[in-house]
């Protein structure tokens, strides 16, 4: 874990609860996860754990560095989707959510005034986590930034109900399960 000092009031989402707070200038902070562009906190001084954005990376002395390309062939939105899925993260596990078998379904439709709508079906590791609605804004977010997607729609669903034997093998060597 990485110490850090905001450099300037932050706004951050409680883990798990999904509230939204604001972390002051000069508070004590513990990176524990950063992936996929955005970083979770340790913050002793409100008692728990905090996800702030790539945008707000400056305000713990890191850079944003999302994704400005994923590597599926150009041309290949389907593809592309997918790799851009897998940059979105829980903020409690250090697997990607596709990985983590939370994406059951992802359809792309043409739209009338050209480019594509793409529609993700996702649900949670458990339904009562207050994280559900702010990473399926962080992949609709993401999902929005590739050329030719023109609308994007990220749904939680609950059937089937996610259970452990739907991490893929990567994720589970990434875990340590196998």
């Amino acid at each position: 874990m990485e110490r850090v000092e905001l450099s300037r009031d932050c706004e951050a989402i409680q883990i798990p609860a999904g509230t939204r707070v604001m972390l002051e200038k000069g508070v004590e902070a513990f990176i524990t996860q950063a992936l996929g562009g955005t970083y979770t906190l340790q913050v002793p001084a409100h008692g728990g754990l905090f996800r702030i954005q790539a945008a707000d990376a400056d305000a713990i002395g890191k850079t944003d560095e999302r994704q400005a390309e994923v590597s599926a062939p150009a041309g290949d939105l389907e593809a592309m989707v997918w790799e851009q899925l897998k940059t979105c993260y829980d903020p409690e596990i250090p697997v990607n959510i596709v990985d983590l078998g939370l994406v059951y379904g992802l359809e792309l439709t043409p739209v009338a005034d050209g480019g594509q709508r793409v529609e993700v079906k996702m649900t949670l590791t458990a339904q009562g986590c207050g994280m559900g609605a702010s990473i399926a804004y962080d992949a609709k977010q993401k999902i929005l930034t590739l050329p030719g997607v023109a609308e994007a729609e990220v749904d939680l669903v609950w059937d089937p109900p996610w259970n452990p034997q739907m991490i893929s093998p990567a994720g589970r060597e990434r875990l340590g399960l196998d």
